[in-house]
């Protein structure tokens, strides 16, 4: 295994531009996908939402398990997609010199895993999405809980060890690499690198899910936080200062339950 992965490290130092060009493109245009779709289902919720409550079925009847899993695939495919370009990018290099399988079951192994995290999302999602549009006050709570959790995860070791798989592509395929020139392979490895990402990154969709799931602007701004955390020079430290930032949106949420309302809308 050591030598495979040691002829995948070569390889993928002399893969060419035009791969990464196409690689980039393609995950793009799929980011780009899942944004719309995301923006789509944004405004269809909404204009469930603006009824009158005896008039308007609730978000929950409007959207079966089926369509929340499409959603949910498309909503990772737009924050997760951009973050993950460096490590698919390596792949396609060795998929292009006949060193590794097609791209694509790298990507789907990695899919795979998130689209799993669609059954819990949704159980999730449907007990507060009521309560929530409502504002109830213990809504607020849940949620104060979360982001509590959320910035306690995001400095534990096991969160900094997932990200320092995330953050180190080239380290990743060193240890994970072999036997990804068989199609088996390669998604098995993409199913490492989900749950890396996964260890990574559940804390965030919780916040995401307690908020409403659909909402743009969150999305927006976790979706920078996920990219930051696994590509910029500093990644850690955006790490601990998003859980300061969380911590004291908590505090906020205890203090006034009523903010809820504002910043979900």
């Amino acid at each position: 295994m050591r030598s495979t992965a040691l002829e995948l490290d070569a390889s993928t130092r002399r893969g060419g531009p035009g791969v990464d060009v196409m690689v980039s493109a393609a995950l793009l245009l799929l980011a780009i996908a899942g944004w719309l779709w995301s923006a789509r289902m944004a405004s269809d919720m909404g204009s469930v939402g603006t009824g009158h409550m005896d008039d308007m079925p609730s978000m929950g009847a409007a959207m079966s398990l089926a369509g929340f899993v499409v959603a949910w695939v498309a909503m990772m495919a737009a924050m997760m997609l951009p973050a993950i370009l460096p490590v698919v990018k390596l792949y396609a290099r060795a998929a292009a010199r006949g060193r590794a399988a097609p791209t694509a079951f790298f990507v789907l192994g990695y899919v795979a895993v998130w689209a799993a995290m669609a059954g819990p999302a949704y159980l999730g999602w449907r007990a507060i999405e009521e309560p929530l549009a409502q504002g109830e006050a213990w809504v607020a709570r849940v949620a104060a809980a979360t982001f509590f959790a959320a910035a306690v995860w995001q400095v534990t070791p096991l969160k900094r060890m997932c990200l320092r798989h995330c953050r180190s592509p080239l380290g990743f395929f060193l240890r994970f690499g072999g036997g990804i020139h068989q199609k088996r392979g390669a998604v098995r490895m993409g199913v490492f690198h989900g749950a890396f990402c996964l260890g990574c990154c559940w804390a965030l969709f919780a916040v995401l899910v307690v908020l409403g799931t659909m909402n743009l602007l969150w999305m927006a701004l976790l979706t920078a936080v996920i990219v930051l955390e696994k590509n910029a020079p500093r990644g850690e430290a955006i790490a601990v200062g998003t859980a300061a930032a969380f911590a004291a949106i908590g505090v906020v949420l205890l203090a006034d339950p009523s903010v809820l309302v504002h910043i979900t809308n």
